[in-house]
């Protein structure tokens, strides 16, 4: 059964950083793309950025140049670091694996961006 488990929000001041983590069971981990998915109140879920197998990743225009993610194989993880965070970026974030067409996904995260 394929379980995922988010860490790190919290609430944070514009400008500030957070690190999210998602850890990963019942799935071989290393050939996944895995997605971070972001819903903000009255706003429909969007898809905010991705790490696939290889590493590459691609993130959303709204984010470029201040999230970044990682994956680490051997623990099954994968991470969402945000920078320069704004109001906007106050959503709960979901991590997602798509497995054999399925959508999993995690219980979520909470990050709050206020001063």
């Amino acid at each position: 059964q394929v379980h995922l488990v988010e860490r790190g929000g919290g609430l944070v001041q514009p400008g500030g950083s957070l690190r999210l983590s998602c850890v990963a069971s019942g799935i071989n981990f290393k050939i996944y793309t895995m997605n971070w998915y972001r819903e903000a109140p009255g706003k429909q879920r969007e898809l905010v950025a991705l790490i696939s197998s290889d590493g590459s990743t691609q993130t959303v225009d709204s984010v470029k140049g201040r999230f970044t993610l990682s994956r680490d194989n051997a623990r099954n993880t994968v991470f969402l670091q945000m920078n320069s965070l704004k109001p906007e970026d106050t959503a709960v974030y979901y991590c997602n694996v798509r497995s054999h067409s399925r959508n999993f996904w995690g219980q979520g995260t909470q990050v709050t961006v206020s001063s």
